[in-house]
């Protein structure tokens, strides 16, 4: 019974906390994994982009995540700085030297599809 609670709680920290996926507080293993996998990330996401990926319900699953993951270390392995990583339907801005995702956009959003101040870009 216990175990079961620490599920519910997770489901509710995955939904409050994390502003990366509204998961709701079913407790699902599922919700837990890509919690965990995002708690375990190399990565960190701004305020800003934890609020706008919450706010679009931008979908930010554990395979997108290690996606994401691989992208920033192929930026760094080439020496980049700011990077734009092009998942899909989806645009992330990265600040490759402190492994921050700095904004995420999916194409419905990209109104010009002009993306300023990065020096590389990952196809993914």
């Amino acid at each position: 019974m216990r175990g079961m609670a620490m599920v519910n709680q997770i489901g509710q920290v995955d939904q409050t906390v994390s502003g990366v996926k509204q998961t709701g507080v079913s407790g699902s293993q599922a919700a837990a994994a890509d919690f965990s996998r995002l708690l375990n990330s190399s990565l960190t996401f701004s305020r800003h982009v934890s609020e706008r990926i919450e706010r679009r319900q931008i979908d930010m699953s554990g395979d997108r995540i290690d996606r994401l993951e691989s992208a920033v270390d192929k930026a760094a392995a080439k020496g980049a700085r700011e990077s734009l990583v092009l998942l899909n339907d989806l645009a992330v801005v990265v600040s490759v030297r402190n492994r921050t995702v700095i904004t995420a956009m999916e194409r419905d959003n990209m109104k010009e599809g002009v993306f300023t101040q990065i020096d590389s870009a990952v196809i993914v």
